[in-house]
């Protein structure tokens, strides 16, 4: 079974071309669905022993816990080895349920694969993209953020040209659904003739 790497920046079409994925019949495991399943549960009780205050009805509070971690790196590591490992296993559970069910290609959904390292657990990455623009006109519809708080999050992240650089397919998705839906169908005729290569 190969394992696509999928990533791109925010406001670039991900979500979107995750779910043609989806629709094209491949399993995708989706990180931050992950992360969110595992603070609604299992890990809500390790979180609220590190961090007191911050889950309430058996669930992690996000902003809370944002606000306690946000600034300080000593903090987000210690969250960070309490999430990891419990992602690592629902990643492998998601493997081998997708393995057994036969699937040729599964799908990992990870924002920052690039920034992590995680282009060496998979054994390609589609990289999704549009143009600077596009990108801003879309994120700044959704309502959720203002031009500043943006422009912070562009800033942390790998720039869109290096990540390109680094692909092993573009998705542009500057043209609408329809170009995107030819291109996974391209990308998954390819990558089943490509040899595995993740560590």
């Amino acid at each position: 079974m190969l394992i696509l790497g999928l990533t791109g920046s925010i406001g670039m079409g991900k979500s979107t071309t995750a779910k043609l994925f989806m629709e094209a019949g491949v399993p995708v495991y989706d990180a931050d669905a992950a992360v969110h399943q595992l603070y609604e549960g299992e890990a809500a009780p390790a979180i609220e022993a590190a961090f007191p205050g911050t889950t309430a009805g058996g669930k992690v509070d996000r902003a809370k816990l944002s606000a306690r971690v946000v600034h300080d790196p000593a903090a987000m590591k210690q969250l960070e080895q309490i999430v990891h490992p419990m992602l690592g296993a629902s990643r492998q559970k998601f493997f081998a349920d997708a393995e057994a069910a036969g699937h040729p290609v599964v799908v990992v959904d990870v924002p920052l694969l690039f920034e992590t390292g995680g282009e060496k657990r998979v054994d390609a990455v589609v990289v999704v993209t549009t143009s600077p623009e596009l990108q801003r006109e879309r994120v700044l519809a959704r309502g959720t953020m203002d031009a500043a708080k943006l422009d912070a999050i562009i800033a942390k992240q790998m720039p869109d040209s290096e990540k390109r650089k680094r692909a092993d397919f573009i998705v542009d998705t500057s043209h609408g659904l329809d170009p995107v839906q030819a291109r996974i169908r391209d990308i998954l005729a390819e990558v089943v003739k490509m040899p595995k290569r993740r560590a």
